[in-house]
């Protein structure tokens, strides 16, 4: 479940924007064995109530801080970002890391200048400079718009990554091919093959218990999703399997799933399982919520919602 609290805490950053791909620099940093990417088009941030009532409500206390760690060395997140991404990646012997991304219109001779008077001073790591941030973590620049930061292990593996010391996700073809599919979206994602079968179990609950997932679930390649606030709130998630019947048998057991579910619901919990839809095209199991902003600061109280945020 902390996969898919994360996934919303990151969606409820935006409203309304047109999305921004991750530029070269911040491409160049994303390791191939990677797990989870989610970006936010932070420019359009404020623009929703829906949106910022759900920012108040999931967004964990670490992003919080990094707004402030951000502030602190002269960069305004409501001003000056762009894009925020989040980067959790897989290593042979250290588990998942993660990093962030930046990238803006940052005046990057005054938050050196910040950072100096502060006595912040960096730490050489090969050819970049690592700049201490509040919380542990570290900062550095990888070019004059583009920000990584993280905690250390894990901004030197990104760093590795761009020298080409570690294989970048240009090398993942199922990755790279799901992110090109959305990474025009004001709010994207793309997660690998484990971390969509555990998506996809929670999602089934008692449903999950059946042969007929255990027999797929090793089918099921990735998943990505889209999430906008323009007009309501929609979301998209797309699970890509290997083959339609198993995309086909997967949309089955995913509406099992919320007939059993509907069963013991609250009415406005009702009413968003009504409005989700569930389908398959070709190999792809495709989603789709749609709510407008009423419905969905209700269902936020609801403890169907409690239960996948947490």
């Amino acid at each position: 479940m902390k996969t898919v609290k994360l996934c919303i805490a990151c969606a409820v950053l935006v409203s309304v924007a047109y999305g921004m791909p991750l530029n070269n620099s911040a491409r160049s940093v994303i390791p191939g064995d990677l797990q989870q990417l989610i970006s936010v088009d932070y420019r359009a941030m404020r623009n929703s109530p829906t949106a910022m009532a759900l920012k108040q409500q999931l967004l964990p206390d670490y992003l919080k801080q990094f707004e402030g760690a951000l502030k602190g060395i002269a960069i305004d997140p409501d001003k000056d970002v762009d894009t925020l991404s989040f980067a959790s990646f897989r290593t042979p012997k250290q588990g998942v890391k993660n990093v962030g991304l930046v990238s803006g219109e940052f005046n990057m001779k005054a938050v050196l200048r910040k950072m100096k008077l502060q006595n912040y001073k960096p730490k050489l790591y090969k050819e970049a400079k690592l700049y201490p941030m509040d919380g542990g973590m570290v900062m550095t620049f990888l070019d004059d718009n583009t920000m990584l930061f993280g905690e250390s292990t894990a901004v030197r593996i990104a760093l590795d990554t761009r020298n080409g010391d570690v294989v970048n996700i240009d090398t993942n073809s199922i990755m790279s091919d799901m992110m090109g599919s959305v990474d025009a979206s004001p709010v994207w994602s793309i997660l690998d093959q484990l971390g969509t079968q555990n998506v996809i179990r929670s999602a089934l609950g008692d449903a999950a218990k059946v042969a007929d997932y255990e027999t797929v679930k090793k089918r099921l390649l990735g998943s990505r999703y889209t999430m906008d606030f323009s007009s309501g709130v929609d979301f998209d998630l797309d699970v890509v399997a290997s083959d339609s019947i198993t995309a086909a048998t997967v949309s089955s057991l995913v509406k099992a799933g919320m007939i059993y579910k509907k069963m013991s619901a609250s009415p406005i919990e009702k009413t968003a399982i009504d409005n989700t839809t569930i389908d398959s095209d070709s190999s792809d199991v495709k989603v789709h919520f749609k709510s407008n902003d009423q419905q969905f600061q209700s269902l936020m109280h609801s403890d169907l919602f409690a239960a996948v945020s947490h």
